[in-house]
């Protein structure tokens, strides 16, 4: 049997996507599963969800359930753009450098774009110095800009620079999809309300994540368009997302968004990362990569460190964001004696390579 290998063989904060699932989404899944319940996607849950997240987005929105990001995302995209489309996103994005072409796969074969940007994210002028090719035959043709938010450097996309890159995509007639793997996360970092950070800014179509912030395998596509749908029903039924016993899945979710389950993970998980940066951040010799503005955090380590660390057991990993800095990450179940663990072992890692580099000195 082939050994499927992932980037971090270290569990705690890893990623997020470590940690499991809350209580409120379990005890949901529970209640799901007392009786029968017709199937895919017709049950009360499924119903429900619909107009809970019409409710906190302030408008009617169109809910679809999946279960993993990579299939929210390639399945939202395959809607929005044809065959011969061009998709614009950041180079470090999650689409274009973490999800096996699914994209390009379930698109059809649409062209991903890359823009360089300043760190994880790319401005209004870089999208529209590489839109062209509109109309001639030889060339894909412009059809959707992808942001993520939280971008893969876990700095956050302003609502303004959200509206200006959206206002750009739209004056070429461009779709305006969001990869919201940690939108909870980023929501709470700009303290915005779900409407402002999405159809009020400019976005058309938000891949909703769920997952990493306290629910088993829970995503959504939303359409804030319904014009955009299309499709869509056919393509989830021939990708195979098309679940039979959808209800566990809209359970989860209808849970999540209930009673402010999900800003309540995504606030302490953000606070956890503000510890964690601001730890690393009072060490000599650590290197803050990036701003720590959710639970992201990067961090550029000397590399003896790097092997100690690992030498006690801590699989840290310099293949991030080709290979600049260190990612650690902190969840919604992140405890702060965790974080106070990790901060006192490299403190103490760190001051002995820092006397090791004195007493060298000192002898040169």
């Amino acid at each position: 049997m082939a050994v499927i290998k992932t980037k971090r063989e270290w569990i705690k904060f890893a990623s997020d996507n470590v940690a499991g699932a809350c209580p409120e989404v379990l005890d949901a899944i529970l209640k799901a599963n007392d009786g029968d319940s017709a199937p895919y996607g017709n049950d009360d849950w499924s119903k429900v969800l619909q107009e809970k997240f019409s409710e906190i987005f302030e408008k009617e929105v169109i809910v679809y359930p999946t279960v993993s990001g990579t299939a929210a995302n390639a399945l939202a995209l395959s809607a929005m753009t044809p065959v011969f489309g061009s998709i614009y996103c950041h180079k470090h994005s999650h689409i274009n450098t973490d999800e096996c072409g699914a994209p390009e796969f379930y698109t059809g074969g649409a062209k991903l774009v890359p823009l360089n940007g300043i760190n994880g994210k790319f401005t209004p002028e870089e999208l529209s110095e590489n839109i062209g090719g509109t109309g001639i035959v030889h060339h894909t043709q412009p059809s959707v800009v992808s942001i993520t938010q939280l971008c893969e450097t876990g700095e956050v996309y302003q609502l303004d620079e959200i509206a200006a890159i959206s206002e750009t995509a739209h004056k070429h007639n461009l779709k305006m999809h969001m990869d919201g793997a940690r939108f909870a996360n980023a929501l709470v970092s700009l303290d915005a309300t779900p409407a402002e950070m999405t159809w009020k800014s400019g976005i058309d179509v938000l891949s909703f994540g769920a997952t990493k912030n306290g629910c088993i395998a829970a995503e959504a596509i939303i359409f804030f368009k319904p014009e955009l749908v299309g499709n869509l029903p056919f393509l989830m039924k021939r990708s195979g997302h098309l679940l039979s016993k959808m209800r566990f899945v809209s359970a989860q979710l209808e849970a999540y968004i209930s009673n402010d389950i999900w800003l309540r993970n995504a606030k302490h998980a953000n606070l956890m990362g503000k510890k964690l940066s601001e730890g690393l951040d009072a060490n000599q010799n650590i290197e803050l990569a990036y701003p720590t503005e959710a639970n992201e955090v990067f961090a550029k380590f000397p590399k003896p460190i790097i092997e100690h660390l690992n030498s006690e057991g801590y699989k840290m990993n310099q293949e991030e964001l080709d290979g600049k800095a260190v990612r650690l990450v902190a969840a919604w179940n992140t405890k702060e004696s965790d974080v106070d663990q990790l901060l006192e072992t490299i403190s103490q890692i760190n001051q002995r390579h820092f006397r090791m580099l004195n007493k060298l000195h000192s002898i040169t």
